[in-house]
């Protein structure tokens, strides 16, 4: 079957794509939206996602007009403990979208972290570029913080850096530090590339490790740094588009030029005595013998986070 010409190529975008883009839903979700007739192009109710459309179509949903697509969004979001990601969960558990700043528009989140892990998740309105973040093939480096009971030596850990087998699924080699030893608890600088399902805990599990705290301080250029739990952060455009290397669609460059930063702390637990850092300030351990409690002082200069 030879490929089509050019000329008789669809013209626009697929209708799944532009519902995201409008904000409607993530892709998978239009798709079923669309099975369900509840989508409607230029009048007629349409039951399949293999439709292209242009800005010339009238694209509805439950009888009202899509909106017109957002320019494509970036936020930086302190994940805490507790809350599970994802749109609804079957067991009635909050969502980090319940709890969430009223004021956020609708928002995907990029990869996963699971009920007892915090820190940082990135969210997006853009189906594109959550796609785009979320490819092995982009590359980037997810480094955590991780406490584990137990002693490990570097020679315990070695199996990690060198990759492994769990469950007959194949780990990529790890990027992992041993930072200090407190008590039976130690505290390792993990950095990943693929961000499997559980991928850090499974693997902790073969080399007899438990992991009673998990902290992702990084994903890729953005940083968690000092933003506090539960709390949220738009990234500038301008590191969008020097990162992702792809049209957020804003052709006319009107978008604002700064972020809006919407903080609204969520109520997290008080840290047990042992764990690094203050609240907020998962990203630094403390020295053997420095105070409990987190410095007044300015923060130490740096790279900014976004």
């Amino acid at each position: 079957m030879t490929d089509m010409p050019p000329s008789e190529a669809p013209k626009g975008d697929r209708i799944a794509k532009v519902l995201s883009r409008a904000g409607v839903a993530s892709r998978r979700e239009a798709e079923r939206m669309i099975e369900a007739g509840r989508v409607s192009v230029n009048g007629e109710k349409i039951t399949s996602p293999a439709l292209n459309v242009t800005g010339a179509d009238t694209v509805s949903v439950d009888g009202k007009p899509i909106a017109d697509a957002e320019p494509a969004r970036v936020w930086l979001y302190h994940k805490p403990t507790g809350l599970v990601t994802t749109d609804s969960d079957e067991k009635g558990r909050t969502t980090i979208y319940d709890a969430l700043p009223e004021d956020m528009p609708r928002v995907m989140s990029v990869g996963r972290l699971d009920l007892n892990s915090e820190g940082l998740l990135l969210l997006t309105n853009d189906g594109g570029v959550k796609r785009k973040l979320e490819l092995p093939s982009t590359g980037w480096l997810r480094r955590y913080r991780v406490r584990v009971n137990g002693r490990p030596s570097d020679e315990a850990l070695e199996p990690l850096r060198k990759g492994m087998i769990a469950d007959g699924e194949p780990f990529q080699p790890m990027e992992v530090t041993l930072d200090r030893q407190k008590g039976a608890n130690a505290w390792l600088t993990i950095g990943i590339r693929e961000g499997k399902n559980r991928e850090i805990r499974r693997a902790m599990d073969i080399v007899g490790l438990s992991v009673n705290r998990l902290i992702r301080v990084s994903y890729g250029p953005f940083q968690l740094g000092d933003l506090k739990a539960g709390a949220v952060e738009e990234v500038r455009r301008k590191m969008l588009r020097e990162q992702l290397g792809m049209d957020l669609g804003d052709p006319t460059g009107t978008a604002q030029k700064k972020p809006t930063a919407v903080k609204r702390p969520f109520k997290r637990r008080v840290p047990h005595k042992g764990d690094f850092g203050g609240p907020g300030q998962p990203g630094r351990p403390r020295p053997e013998g420095a105070s409990e409690k987190p410095s007044k002082g300015k923060p130490a200069k740096g790279k900014p986070r976004r």
